[in-house]
């Protein structure tokens, strides 16, 4: 797509089948979309794979309107109010990286480590925590089963025989297959998330909501003694939503986590750096607080200088115009699909010195100050924007701070270094990669 803007500019169509889709590049364009004229694209296409799936309701998929402003509203106040971007979440996560490192002590070997189950386990365990009030054991039958189900719910939607289902959605109903896996996949998805509800109902205490859950279910008793007759309140909204906390939440933040560590692996010169850093700042006796933030300004540089290089949601979730519009001189009718290309946005030549270069001084002034760029938008920008950006950047710092803190990452002898091209599916993840992990001494 980048490549494609060089020829025919920041905004160009094309279409895929009869679906015509306009796709934005670049930071002033991007931006004076999302941002400038926000009631005019920020509505979802009607996708027949994902519509079927999700009855067009949750948060990332569900069209743009009064239904979907009030449920993203409650959602964000609620995730704020049980930790979101706060320190109340800082023992979950800091639970979960110890059992990542032990895991990790047990299975290190020359051979390197496989490092994407221990990431992706501990990053679902916070969602887990803040939605659903509960940790899972990371060898819990049941957790690993949902986390797989999950997994491979996506991988049929994205890389399989199932994605003729938006070209012919009656495919979807097809009783063999990946069309019947499917469909398997989603009935078994809601039997897990559905008993948690109705297991939340039965035990709810008004006085004290432990989570999500818990907060809407009494939203839903509060609309119901009001007297709302059209309430979007209710228990299936409810399931829509959890289940886009986990895709949302877990994918995203843990191909991040994934990226770093593969950065890490391949640049050892700022691994070291980094680690001077932390241990300058904390020490290796203690464990990083989100109060260390502000005096490690190389390691959030560093993990914002990938984040760049590696959007792992490069081309957005796509977009939809609600309205027949003009911009940037172009006649876009309503429903027209609309593809932010973030790819392009953080390799924009004309606000990034050297755009294809690792470089995290980038972010960095003269004095080794943070630099906030208003061009760097990894989680987007907009009404759109990620719900769960505050959670996703204290996961990260505190991942990423903790692991470097007690191991060294580097590349297992005798392979070639991992490629940095990824894998494109519901999320660019790094390709499969092993590292060796090797422990700090603790001084």
């Amino acid at each position: 797509m980048t490549a494609l803007s060089k020829v025919y500019g920041d905004v160009f169509s094309l279409f895929a089948g009869p679906t015509l889709m306009v796709v934005l590049n670049g930071y002033k364009v991007v931006r004076d979309a999302l941002s400038n004229h926000p009631e005019v694209f920020s509505d979802r296409p009607d996708i027949p794979a994902i519509a079927i799936m999700t009855k067009r309701k949750g948060i990332v998929f569900a069209p743009y309107g009064p239904v979907w402003r009030k449920q993203r509203k409650f959602c964000h106040t609620t995730l704020r109010n049980f930790g979101l971007g706060k320190l109340s979440l800082e023992p979950c996560i800091l639970q979960g990286l110890d059992t990542i490192k032990s895991q990790l002590l047990q299975e290190r070997g020359a051979g390197g480590v496989d490092l994407a189950p221990l990431i992706s386990t501990a990053v679902s365990n916070v969602i887990c925590s803040m939605a659903l009030g509960q940790r899972f054991h990371h060898d819990d039958q049941e957790f690993r089963t949902l986390l797989n189900l999950m997994s491979r719910g996506l991988e049929i939607c994205v890389n399989s025989p199932a994605v003729l289902i938006n070209v012919f959605p009656l495919l979807y109903y097809l009783p063999f297959g990946v069309f019947r896996e499917l469909r398997q996949v989603e009935r078994d998805i809601t039997v897990f998330l559905k008993r948690i509800i109705q297991t939340h109902r039965k035990s709810l205490d008004p006085g004290n909501p432990r989570d999500l859950v818990d907060m809407y279910l009494l939203e839903m008793l509060a609309q119901q003694a009001a007297g709302e007759p059209d309430t979007s309140f209710t228990e299936d909204y409810l399931f829509y939503i959890i289940g886009d906390l986990f895709i949302a939440g877990t994918d995203t933040t843990t191909n991040s986590v994934l990226w770093i560590l593969l950065y890490m692996v391949l640049y050892p010169n700022i691994q070291e750096q980094v680690q001077k850093e932390i241990d300058a700042t904390i020490g290796r006796h203690r464990s990083p607080s989100m109060t260390d933030k502000g005096s490690l300004p190389l390691t959030e540089a560093m993990i914002m200088e990938v984040q760049r290089l590696t959007v792992v949601v490069p081309l957005a979730i796509p977009h939809m115009t609600s309205m027949d519009t003009e911009f940037c001189g172009y006649n876009i009718p309503k429903g027209t699909v609309i593809i932010p290309n973030l790819w392009s946005v953080h390799r924009d030549p004309t606000v990034w010195d050297e755009p294809d270069r690792f470089n995290p001084a980038r972010f960095l002034d003269s004095e080794g100050k943070l630099l906030r760029k208003e061009y760097f938008i990894p989680f987007g920008i907009g009404r759109r924007v990620c719900m769960g950006e505050q959670l996703a950047k204290m996961e990260l710092f505190l991942m990423v701070t903790s692991l470097l803190q007690t191991f060294t990452f580097s590349l297992p002898e005798g392979l070639a270094p991992p490629s940095l091209q990824g894998r494109f599916g519901l999320t660019l993840a790094p390709s499969p990669f092993t590292a060796c992990v090797n422990p700090r001494s603790s001084r």
